[in-house]
This record gives structure tokens, sequence and C-alpha cells, in this order.
């Protein structure tokens, strides 16, 4: 007798069977779907564009007898993308990155375009309250130098 089941068709029951096909099938579907799918992407974006800063800046403060000098090391970071806030006794130092990414794919009619904004900052307190005409700030080759004079305060004679 001649069988007219081929090597390929699924109904053959010599073809061995894959024990780990439905755990194979299982797990693409489980990582092909929300919000794993985009937790992988953020992964994958992360790696491909990283921000020096995403889990804050590090910042060291050095208290002299005339005044205090606050350094962040910025490596990478361009001037413009720096910013200082003074609010009474407290000082923020704030990176801020924003990138407007395009994909284009003329020949499969693909176009893809993201804005990244990214930022980090960091809040230093003081002892005393900052006046912001005596700061002096530099940048350069990536360290971030920020001289804040201490101001002497008024002595009272107790009686």
């Amino acid at each position: 007798m001649v069988s007219s089941n081929l090597p390929s068709d699924k109904n053959n029951p010599k073809k061995p069977l894959d024990p780990f096909n439905d755990i194979r099938k299982a797990m693409n579907e489980f990582f092909n779907e929300k919000p794993i799918r985009g937790f992988l992407q953020s992964i994958d974006d992360f790696f491909k564009t990283p921000f020096p800063f995403e889990g804050g800046l590090y910042v060291d403060t050095v208290e002299t007898e005339n005044e205090y000098i606050v350094s962040a090391e910025l490596p990478g970071v361009k001037r413009e993308q720096i910013h200082l806030n003074i609010t009474g006794n407290y000082l923020t130092i704030s990176v801020e990155n924003n990138e407007l990414e395009t994909a284009e794919d003329i020949q499969n009619h693909i176009y893809h375009r993201k804005f990244v904004r990214q930022q980090s900052s960091r809040t230093v307190s003081l002892p005393q309250a900052i006046n912001e005409k005596m700061i002096k700030a530099s940048y350069r080759d990536g360290l971030l130098q920020i001289r804040i004079p201490r101001q002497k305060g008024k002595i009272i004679e107790i009686e």
C-alpha cells in the first residue's frame, strides 16, 4: 500500500514531534506583546543613545575659608545644555538634552521621526542665602565649577 503523506505533511504520523514547539510559540507571543515589547524597546533605545546622567549628576562641594566651590563633571555636555538656578540657599544644576531623530527608508516608504528629551538635575543646599551677583561659573573640558563667596554674618554682642 502506498502512502499519500509527504514528509512535510502535518498529518504524517511518522513525523517526530517537537516537545518544545508550544513553549517556543508561547515565548514568542510573550515577547512580542505589550508591555514587554515596549520595555525591551526602551532598553534598546537606552543603549543606542545613552545619556550619561540618567541616574543623577555627581556633584562635589568644597568649603574653603572664603568661598564654596561646587564642581560637576559633565563629559560630552555642551555649555548650552547646562542651566543653573538659584533659589534662597539652593543651587540647582540641570543638564538637558533635546534631539530630533529621523530615519527614512524611501524604498519602502517608511519615515520615522522621534523627539528625545532627557534631563537630569542636582540641587545643592548651602548654609546661607546665595547672592547671585557674586557667583562665578566656568565650564572647561567637561568640568563645571561654580564659586560662591562666603558671606560674613553680622556679629551680635551680648550684653
